[in-house]
């Protein structure tokens, strides 16, 4: 063919516009078939995941907020304050920390937070930045960027006003049927006795029992200011080990009346090392007196302290959250400025397997192993979890070990796709707990969404290639078990 013959529309011929961020406009982005690829894909979702209410069964959101069930001033309150996740794209994206973390006005951070957003392309926080646009304040048609943030920032401080925009309304606009916060042992719980006190309020909010400052002996000062918290909780003298038991059984009690079903457990790795009784209570009381402790001593004490409270899970028949593999706190200077959970942390690349298994096996020796939950912070260990989970299951439960979701820096498309497709490929997908928030706000149900749409655009795929049958009712019974059923069967939470 003639070249000079055919005509090429203007369109491709025309120099385009330089690209910058602000002149970017997508409407629709986030459509009805969002991230459903196939057919298939889409009737899974729509007719089965969609309309499913949610169980959140790790979350950090404040009980207090719902007991008050407070009306946020602005969007900076509701979306930014507390979510380390924004601010290190914010830092990464050049943003002074005056307007991520300091003085700077609300409106002012969320113009920093609009400036980044287009930067964030191809990063989990650009989706679930506009799925939270898209619901529940039904901004579709207008990418987040600086130029857009003025009108976006009012749109939404008016809805704020609302009372369907308050933490209950969010909770009830999400279909949120149960809600489980994260709880130190020495927490009184007034919120949550509120809260159940409380016929207005629809959810059902649990504590979660997460005692991890019980083990953190190697800073004395600290260790020993809980441990004094822990006494005016108790109104228990605390200087031995067995009276450290026993009032840790007595919150834990506590806490199981007022309907937690869940302890939690922030660990680098499992302790599991053999450990010496005598050691133990001689470790715990040189720590009560505020003398140095060995590493081979702490480590005995930990060991025999998170068996101790593996036992007791599983007397209650509670669900034990083990989360392994964070690295916390590298930036020394941030921590003394900002302290935890700041965004300073990342994925440690230490071995994993031995520790649980070794854990996991003393625990079932002993006939103690409770229902458990392993969140796997680094992929390359999803192999090794999803068969080492097929050594301890007993036909007691079904799945009484999860492989948990990706969560942190893997509750995005890949690593959830890569978490789903190892414990299929080693375990049973369909006896999977699936989704939780893991989050401080109360927009962040959205990811519950994002999850389901990528497991139906899994499952989905699967069908469009052969690989599963063309049968809806099975496939959708599946779907709405790893959405809603397995969870609500799996924890037993009160009636």
């Amino acid at each position: 063919m003639n070249n000079s013959s055919v005509c090429i529309p203007e369109i491709f011929t025309a120099s385009p516009a330089p690209y910058t961020p602000e002149n970017s406009f997508a409407p629709s982005f986030i459509q009805s078939d969002f991230l459903l690829q196939t057919r298939f894909a889409r009737q899974l979702y729509h007719d089965y995941a969609e309309g499913m209410p949610i169980i959140d069964f790790h979350s950090h959101l404040p009980a207090k907020e719902i007991a008050k069930n407070k009306q946020y001033s602005n969007i900076t309150q509701l979306w930014l304050k507390g979510d380390h996740y924004k601010w290190r794209a914010m830092r990464t994206n050049g943003i002074n920390e005056d307007r991520i973390t300091g003085n700077a006005s609300d409106r002012d951070k969320f113009q920093a937070w609009a400036e980044t957003v287009p930067f964030t392309l191809r990063n989990p926080l650009y989706h679930w930045t506009h799925l939270e646009l898209s619901f529940p304040f039904g901004i579709r048609k207008t990418l987040l960027n600086a130029s857009s943030a003025d009108m976006i920032y009012n749109e939404c401080n008016t809805m704020l006003q609302k009372e369907e925009f308050s933490a209950r309304g969010l909770l009830k606009q999400y279909k949120v049927e149960i809600l489980c916060t994260t709880d130190d042992p020495t927490d009184t719980l007034a919120e949550h006795i509120a809260i159940r006190n409380d016929p207005a309020c629809a959810v059902k909010v649990y504590p979660t029992f997460r005692p991890d400052k019980a083990m953190n002996l190697e800073n004395n000062a600290d260790f020993n200011a809980w441990i004094d918290r822990l006494e005016q909780s108790t109104d228990m003298e605390i200087r031995n080990i067995s009276s450290l038991t026993d009032a840790l059984k007595k919150r834990h009690d506590f806490f199981h009346d007022l309907g937690c079903r869940l302890s939690d457990h922030g660990l680098e790795t499992a302790f599991a090392e053999a450990y010496n009784h005598s050691t133990v209570a001689i470790c715990f009381e040189r720590a009560r007196a505020g003398k140095p402790v060995s590493h081979d001593e702490a480590m005995q004490y930990k060991s025999y302290l998170l068996e101790f409270f593996g036992k007791l899970n599983h007397s209650r028949g509670w669900t034990m959250q083990l989360h392994f593999g964070a690295m916390r706190n590298n930036n020394t200077a941030m921590y003394k400025k900002l302290g935890p959970d700041t965004g300073y942390d990342s994925i440690v690349d230490i071995p994993q397997a031995r520790n649980i298994a070794r854990y996991m096996d003393n625990l079932q020796q002993q006939n103690a192993l409770p229902k458990t939950i392993i969140y796997n912070l680094n992929p390359s260990d999803n192999e090794a979890l999803a068969t080492l989970i097929g050594c301890f299951q007993d036909g007691t439960v079904p799945g009484k070990i999860q492989l948990g979701s990706g969560w942190w820096f893997l509750d995005q498309k890949e690593g959830m796709e890569k978490q789903m497709n190892a414990l299929s490929n080693m375990g049973l997908l369909s006896r999977f707990v699936g989704m939780l928030t893991d989050s401080r706000c109360f927009l962040s149900f959205s990811r519950h969404e994002y999850f389901r749409r990528i497991l139906c655009n899994l499952i989905g795929r699967d069908v469009e290639s052969g690989e599963l049958p063309m049968d809806m009712a099975l496939l959708g019974g599946m779907v709405r078990d790893i959405c809603y059923n397995n969870a609500k069967n799996y924890f037993g939470f009160p009636a």
